[in-house]
């Protein structure tokens, strides 16, 4: 990141601060969240008063401790300094030093004396410094051999993060787990593996968060990891009064948890919701009792529904509601809620304003046309019916097919309808469109001509009809009984 009071280069180094590579501010170069710029320094103190001795101290990923200058060395603000550690010493950043260090540890509730105030040994030397950034350099290293060897143990926790100490003899190893994890002799094989002293220290899912990193689903740095420091409850309640779905996976961060940005602006909705009515206040209208369905707090409408026509709601403005309140308060009836919606103008949005002469962006976004076939009731061909149709068709072909109307049974059929037919003038010429009734004879009579004809039969045989074709179809065995049961009755006569 870039100050915006001093300008940087192309490697990120800021070149107006002067603090050798180190803004004075703490937010260009180093990046770390809650950098202060001391407003204070320029004011001089009180006659007699001494300047205050204890600094805030920043590590990585943001921790931060004060440190006392019991030998009144000359500390400002980024300086490197060498501090006390639980053995050894550590190497960190002056983040905040005078007056203003008084309100963190007010803020943070550590008093002067307390224990946790430790000393300040000296600014840091050259070889303290390459030592430092040596020990940082084994940190991914570390971290993933930790991993393998956690995964060998076979311990149900996950290691997020590894800080060395400043003089590269300790390390910390941090790790979330769902349970209480027996982490001895996972102890004893990372203390052989890398000759160091090893800390296991526990932190929650939002901590890992936060010294993690990353971008959250607005599109900006987690809030964790930038600015915020301490860690408050978030209820679904916050989600409910906002009017937001409660959906796990919208409602929750990286963390796994509720979002902490729910709590920011739920005093402006409570604000906002004390003009609003009670959700379960029933209304009572001449049509009937309407109860409440959902409300949009920006634009201060209410949505009602009947209870026995749940099926239909009804937007009302606020007015409109207190207007019906207050007439059953006075144990009136209200009119109908269909007559309170349409009372409501809903302004017309202008999506688009042609002020430069412009085109609309959303000019190619119409819709086209569905096709229509150009010969309406006839469904499409498909392509492999289409290619069979060509093929000769079979002598059975012509039993399957459907059977004309009564009115093209009952007519006879002329002697000479093969002769038209089979004149070249009665063929069909192009661009005219052929009589249904004529295009069934015609294929009729070439389906009957194409079929193969006994030996002996004359060529001047007319077509039999239908009635005669069914009769010869019918069972011979029928007839035979049919006549003699007429013959026994002629005999009992």
């Amino acid at each position: 990141m870039g100050c915006s009071s001093c300008s940087t280069n192309k490697s990120g180094v800021p070149n107006g601060c002067k603090s050798n590579g180190n803004c004075g501010t703490g937010t260009c170069g180093s990046g770390h969240k809650l950098a202060v710029f001391d407003w204070l320094s320029n004011m001089t103190l009180p006659s007699g008063e001494a300047p205050f001795n204890i600094y805030e101290v920043r590590f990585k990923n943001g921790r931060k401790h004060f440190y006392k200058n019991t030998q009144n060395t000359s500390v400002s603000m980024g300086d490197v300094v060498a501090v006390e550690g639980s053995s050894g010493h550590d190497i960190g950043i002056v983040s905040l030093a005078g007056e203003l260090v008084k309100v963190q540890m007010k803020k943070r509730k550590v008093e002067e004396n307390s224990e946790d105030v430790k000393k300040i040994y000296r600014k840091a030397s050259q070889k303290d410094i390459d030592v430092w950034q040596a020990s940082r350099d084994r940190e991914p290293e570390t971290q993933r051999r930790g991993r393998e060897i956690i995964s060998k143990l076979g311990l149900q926790m996950k290691l997020s993060d590894v800080e060395f100490q400043g003089d590269g003899t300790k390390a910390t190893f941090y790790y979330t787990a769902d349970d209480r994890v027996d982490f001895r002799q996972l102890i004893r094989d990372l203390a052989s593996a890398f000759s160091i002293r090893v800390e296991m220290r526990q932190v929650g899912m939002r901590q890992e968060a936060a010294r993690l990193g990353g971008v959250g689903s607005c599109g900006r740095e987690l809030c964790c990891s930038t600015w915020l420091t301490d860690f408050r409850k978030v209820n679904t309640a916050a989600a409910r009064y906002q009017q937001l779905s409660l959906n796990p996976l919208k409602l929750a961060g990286q963390c796994g948890k509720l979002k902490c940005c729910l709590n920011f602006e739920l005093d402006t909705y409570l604000e906002a919701l004390d003009s609003f009515p009670k959700q379960d206040l029933v209304l009572k209208t001449e049509k009937g009792d309407a109860v409440f369905v959902k409300m949009d707090i920006f634009k201060k409408l209410l949505w009602y529904t009947y209870k026995e026509e749940s099926f239909k709601w009804f937007k009302l403005s606020l007015e409109q509601v207190h207007e019906i309140i207050e007439l059953n308060e006075n144990n009136e009836v209200s009119s109908p809620l269909e007559e309170y919606e349409a009372e409501i103008l809903e302004e017309a949005k202008i999506d688009f304003e042609n002020v430069v002469g412009q085109d609309s962006l959303t000019r190619f976004d119409t819709p086209k046309k569905p096709r229509r076939n150009r010969k309406r009731g006839r469904k499409p061909v498909n392509k492999k019916t289409s290619s069979n149709t060509n093929k000769p068709t079979n002598k059975g072909s012509n039993s399957n097919k459907p059977s004309n109307s009564n009115k093209t049974q009952n007519k006879p059929v002329r002697k000479d309808s093969g002769k038209k037919n089979n004149n070249p003038e009665n063929k069909r010429t192009e661009g005219k469109r052929p009589v249904r009734k004529n295009n069934r004879n015609n294929n009729n009579n070439k389906q009957r001509s194409n079929k193969p004809k006994p030996e002996g039969t004359q060529k001047q045989n007319q077509p039999q009809s239908k009635k005669q074709n069914n009769q010869k179809r019918r069972n011979p065995n029928k007839r035979q009984n049919n006549n003699n049961n007429k013959n026994a009755g002629n005999k009992e006569k």
